[in-house]
């Protein structure tokens, strides 16, 4: 049995879906700040915090777990450069909770949703697993610092681990019953969908003079289903006996702010309205990933890897859900 921990946020609510279709026996545990227990109805669910060791011990004790999928975790990077001391409280602190207690019950596989924000700007692209790692956000340097802890755990202790840095998660399921809801949300193409549907307020667009071709920040934006894949061939690759590794999942390419309001345009048939605003402290110009590695060693495919694709699942889920599960 696998434990999901943040299992009912937007992320790890879809690797449980995958993991589920695979046919996975799982126990989420979600303190529902930012999940929603709709987003897996029916799962054995746990609702503590990481930082309360008795619940996790007790988690560990009542159910069969023999590994453990870390997703929960704090990730807006403009919050973390104004709040650094509330992520490295949840990003590590609870964090290690987490692993003294999976020691204590004698797990010893883990699979960590990292991020690519470990890297910080850019020396070159694609950034590979081997660029330079020089976080310039705390929500980065606080996921970095966990690999380094993860590296000294298998070495002193044996627990084996696979981090998985994200680019941009963005979508929704195909299927339209589950998919991304925070309050408050910090993400593009959710901010973009709702201004464009006229229930969330006008979208600001941070920085015009970044060195791009249309002055705007790129990311590589990555199905959230695709990433639900790849937690699954990493924790089947640790039960095969595999060591730890850390791999970038990301699509390869990149888009602009104003390349994802004009496709979130096209594919709703909306106007996005928006407003130029100053750059946000922390945001590098360009962040495009290398997956070939996982590619290579995990046999991970993105499937839904077009921006146009990626979306017209987000506008499905958000059409249908305007607030969210509770609208």
């Amino acid at each position: 049995m696998l434990l999901i921990t943040g299992g009912l946020g937007y992320v790890g609510s879809h690797a449980v879906r995958r993991l589920l279709e695979a046919g996975r026996e799982v126990v989420l545990l979600d303190n529902l700040v930012y999940g929603h227990r709709e987003a897996a109805p029916g799962v054995p669910c746990v609702i503590a915090d990481l930082m309360d060791r008795d619940a996790l011990r007790a988690v560990f004790r009542d159910y069969p777990v023999d590994g453990v999928m870390h997703f929960a975790a704090f990730a807006a990077v403009g919050e973390s450069v104004a709040n650094p001391q509330k992520y490295f409280d949840n990003n590590v602190r609870a964090g290690l909770n987490l692993l003294d207690c999976m020691l204590e019950a004698g797990v010893k596989q883990l699979v960590f949703s990292s991020t690519c924000a470990i890297f910080g700007e850019p020396e070159r692209l694609p950034l590979d697993e081997e660029h330079p790692k020089n976080p310039t956000n705390p929500y980065g340097e606080s996921k970095l610092f966990f690999e380094k802890v993860l590296k000294w755990y298998d070495r002193a202790y044996g627990l084996k681990s696979v981090s998985l840095r994200y680019f941009n998660a963005a979508g929704a399921h195909p299927s339209g019953e589950i998919g991304e809801d925070h309050d408050p949300e910090h993400h593009l193409i959710p901010l973009a969908i709702g201004a464009a549907a006229g229930y969330r307020p006008e979208l600001t667009v941070f920085g015009d003079d970044y060195d791009t071709p249309d002055g705007t920040c790129i990311r590589d934006y990555i199905h959230v289903c695709d990433l639900a894949d790849a937690h699954l061939l990493a924790i089947e690759r640790l039960e095969a006996g595999g060591c730890s590794e850390a791999y970038n999942l990301g699509n390869g390419n990149g888009h602009s702010v104003l390349e994802v309001i004009r496709t979130v345009e096209s594919v709703t048939g909306l106007k996005v309205p928006w407003k130029m605003g100053p750059r946000r402290p922390g945001d590098p110009a360009r962040l495009v990933g290398s997956s070939e590695k996982a590619i290579r060693e995990l046999g991970w495919k993105p499937q839904l890897n077009t921006l146009e694709t990626i979306v017209e699942t987000a506008w499905r889920w958000h059409r249908d859900h305007p607030r969210g599960y509770n609208g």
